[in-house]
């Protein structure tokens, strides 16, 4: 069984996809404030106080089976990639926006997937060294959708499940223009999806708990 000896906000984030929930639902689960598990998705460096640790270990050791063996492999891959990262060497970090527009969401579906079993997802970019996450969600937006769009929220970030790539998360508003695929040589499709049918395009167990909590406000 793995043991967390302290938490952090990145391990609490683990546990709270492990388990599925939404950002509210995860506070009502420990009973504490929306605000203190938005936290630990914008900075996963914080260390909750004692009081919550405790509350975050009652939450583990009360876990189903498969939950907690989400949690484990989730932790496992998030050990392996920090021990292999070279001293000096920089995480290749990925900005994803899922872009709204009324009771829609936009998805992009890859031209080659390869082994990680990935189609339709969100827009999504490789942010370069000195530059901004927000820029750079905006940007390859544009790039491979031809929407304009503006940064409403930052959702947090993670090691995706699938990819392990670092990925920074923003909820977006749609400004202007045809929803078209500008990038054919990356996708194949690009399309507004109703934001409740999210799920027949992407499967929930890699889709990111906030993402999920903001379609569900929306709806």
């Amino acid at each position: 069984m793995d043991v967390i000896e302290r938490w952090s906000g990145r391990y609490a984030c683990l546990l709270q996809s492990a388990l599925r929930l939404g950002n509210e639902q995860f506070a009502a689960h420990l009973g504490i404030a929306v605000r203190t598990v938005a936290a630990w998705h914008s900075d996963a460096s914080v260390i909750p106080r004692r009081e919550i640790q405790q509350l975050l270990d009652t939450s583990y050791e009360q876990a189903p089976p498969a939950a907690r063996q989400r949690f484990a492999l989730s932790l496992a891959k998030e050990r392996v990639s920090v021990d292999s990262t070279p001293p000096g060497a920089q995480a290749l970090r990925v900005a994803i926006s899922v872009v709204v527009r009324d009771s829609d969401v936009l998805l992009v579906c890859r031209r080659d997937v390869g082994t990680a079993g990935i189609t339709w997802q969100f827009p999504a970019g490789v942010i370069k060294p000195g530059s901004k996450a927000e820029t750079t969600t905006v940007r390859e937006t544009l790039g491979e959708t031809g929407v304009h769009c503006a940064v409403r929220q930052h959702l947090g970030n993670r090691l995706h499940p699938v990819t392990d790539v670092l990925c920074e998360y923003f909820l977006c508003e749609y400004l202007a223009g045809e929803a078209t695929n500008s990038d054919a040589a990356e996708n194949i499709d690009v399309m507004w999806v109703p934001r409740n049918a999210v799920l027949r395009f992407i499967p929930i167990d890699t889709i990111f708990p906030p993402i999920l909590a903001v379609l569900e406000e929306q709806t």
